[in-house]
């Protein structure tokens, strides 16, 4: 016996490495059915985003450290989306509101700037123009994210 309540043992060995109350008992329904596609497309852009920071950071970061240091910041934040929208419990929950969050104030913060203010971002970010180099999809992708967390928040009954 593991000192955890029946409920919750059955959830631990599910989720190896999870703690009772990370789980909650109860299987990460943000994992299934369209939150697979939504965290394959998080993980699609962390991969993206920290490969095109790394280069820029590497091979030309005198050109525009500024916008070069954003891309890295979004890769940051899409790459904490992609694990905590993946991982079960209600910290990964919490989590994943905070940089889902991050990245829509992000690409509309950046957006603004690099349309009102485009001398300060002589090389385009992931959020420039509100991601308009990624199909808008940067714009889009944390709206879909925080529809999909509302209507998967832990302690929802499902009917």
């Amino acid at each position: 016996m593991t000192g955890i309540p029946d409920g919750d043992e059955s959830a631990t060995r599910r989720y190896p490495g999870a703690s009772a109350s990370d789980t909650d008992g109860v299987a990460p329904s943000r994992a299934t059915g369209p939150g697979r596609l939504l965290i394959a497309v998080y993980g699609v852009f962390a991969l993206a985003a920290s490969a095109r920071a790394g280069f820029q950071i590497a091979t030309k970061f005198s050109e525009a450290p500024v916008a070069y240091l954003l891309s890295a910041v979004a890769a940051v934040v899409y790459i904490v989306a992609t694990v905590s929208l993946a991982r079960p419990g209600t910290r990964a929950y919490r989590i994943s509101v905070v940089a889902v969050t991050t990245e829509l104030v992000g690409v509309i913060a950046v957006g603004l700037l690099s349309i009102f203010d485009a001398q300060a971002f002589p090389s385009e970010t992931v959020w420039s123009a509100f991601g308009r180099g990624y199909g808008f999809v940067p714009l889009i992708l944390p709206v879909l994210g925080l529809i999909w967390l509302r209507r998967n928040r832990p302690g929802r009954s499902r009917i």
